[in-house]
């Protein structure tokens, strides 16, 4: 489809590339901040939202839950985007004259051995690719930021070592989310189904509402739970499973779940990407 697709960041975050990787004919939208993605993609200002919701290092990406369920958007499709690290300078600079490097707190610990070794301190930026510009435009000699190869080829700068994280899985999930729901079946790797919900007061009602999703043979992915409204005992659950809403399976377990359940609601049902297995 042709359109445009909203992110948060600057240009060359990893959640710009993400917008290439998975929907190489929009146009990306860059956006402040998560709240305003997902503005823009309900006030029709963007065709869809680009959203990071957990990556394989430092896990959940804070409140990227708690923004999903009153959005006003569904979950359209998922996408694994590999967390490439660089380290780039201005044009001329030399890794021996940097003697510190800018980037997104997540992102300078899963370098720490490059940055140890060549003896580089880091410093904390509010985005790694807000960095890039920065120093693009400053052209400061002995710094340096750590950021996606977009992001150099974008603000031209050079790239004195590539791909230096410190893990070799680094791996961010996206979820793309649209104004329509899409229930139909596609992709050729299964189907997921996003939903949250919260328990009635009863006790082992947790415990009870997975019951189905066990007896039926389903694979529940993910399970997390948080606080809402500002209340210790309202726990409101994300989960994903495996499998279409409409599979006689899912059906029995959610028809379970419902009933010790005070409210569910899905958020989406999707292609498994084929990096998930």
């Amino acid at each position: 489809m042709t359109g445009t697709i909203a992110f948060q960041g600057e240009p060359g975050a990893y959640s710009h590339q993400a917008c290439l990787d998975a929907r190489p004919d929009m146009t990306p939208m860059p956006c402040r901040t998560f709240e305003d993605v997902i503005e823009a993609a309900r006030s029709g200002a963007a065709d869809l939202a680009m959203l990071p919701v957990e990556n394989t290092t430092y896990g959940r990406v804070a409140d990227i839950h708690r923004m999903l369920p009153a959005s006003g958007l569904h979950i359209i499709d998922e996408a694994f985007v590999r967390v490439h690290i660089s380290l780039m300078a201005a044009p001329g600079v030399t890794l021996d004259q940097v003697e510190v490097v800018r980037a997104h707190p997540v992102l300078i610990p899963q370098c720490a051995d490059f940055l140890a070794k060549n003896n580089i301190r880091g410093e904390s930026a509010v985005d790694s690719a807000g960095a890039a510009l920065e120093l693009a435009e400053s052209g400061a000699r002995n710094q340096a930021v750590l950021a996606s190869d977009l992001a150099a080829a974008t603000y031209g700068l050079n790239i004195l070592a590539r791909h230096i994280e410190d893990q070799d899985h680094n791996t961010t999930r996206f979820l793309i989310m649209s104004r329509e729901m899409d229930m139909r079946r596609r992709g050729s790797s299964g189907m997921m189904t996003s939903f949250v919900f919260r328990v009635r007061n009863i006790p082992a009602a947790l415990y009870k509402a997975m019951g189905g999703f066990a007896t039926n043979g389903i694979n529940m992915t993910k399970l997390e739970s948080y606080m809402v409204g500002g209340n210790f005992t309202a726990t409101q659950f994300y989960a994903d499973i495996e499998g279409h809403p409409e599979d006689e399976h899912v059906v029995r377990a959610m028809e379970e779940l419902e009933y010790f359940t005070d409210y569910l609601k899905i958020l989406g049902t999707y292609p498994a990407d084929p990096r998930r297995h």
